[in-house]
């Protein structure tokens, strides 16, 4: 599928602003997750106390072994096997912005299954944040039609309401890994 308003997007993000895009999950606020003060501006808008980290996405392998040390084998088998939304946490984050990072050093990356960010993603060239379009403690938005025009005004570039189609509307799970092979499921 064609995206002519992915060179907008990318523009914004570049210049350190956030977005209001879809996801296969959920309706989403991004920015690059490299940007420290872009990150700061998703926590101001979500009203996000600062000790939760951000979920981040990426393009795929690749991307994924530039911003994580060591990526636990078991990781490679889940991402091969899965079919639905899968956020996995990772030990030892390097290269993003603190806030994308939890206390103890790990990151909760997702790679997507959907067009559109997969293709922001590629052409960013850089991790993109991907946390619910809702103010912290408020129901997560499914469709475009759930997002408060509070969270509306306070981004800088909103993606096109058709872009949702593929979405679950559903939070991706949630598993922690460690090196050697353990996985703690947190969100089922």
């Amino acid at each position: 599928m064609n995206f002519p308003e992915l060179n907008e997007a990318v523009r914004i993000l570049r210049e350190g602003g956030v977005i209001l895009y879809p996801t296969d999950t959920v309706w989403g606020l991004g920015c690059d997750a490299t940007n420290a003060e872009a990150v700061e501006k998703i926590f101001r808008i979500k009203q996000r106390e600062d000790a939760k980290s951000l979920i981040t996405l990426m393009n795929g392998s690749d991307m994924l072994c530039r911003y994580v040390r060591q990526v636990p084998e078991i990781a490679w088998s889940l991402i091969e096997v899965n079919d639905q939304p899968m956020t996995l946490v990772y030990p030892g984050a390097q290269g993003l912005a603190p806030k994308a990072v939890a206390e103890d050093g790990s990151a909760a990356i997702r790679i997507p299954q959907h067009d559109f960010c997969l293709q922001l993603i590629t052409r960013l060239q850089r991790p993109l944040i991907s946390t619910s379009a809702n103010r912290s403690g408020a129901q997560a938005p499914a469709r475009f039609a759930e997002i408060s025009a509070e969270i509306r005004e306070a981004v800088d570039w909103v993606a096109p309401q058709a872009y949702e189609k593929g979405a679950t509307g559903k939070p991706s799970s949630l598993m922690k890994l460690g090196l050697g092979g353990e996985i703690q499921i947190i969100r089922p």
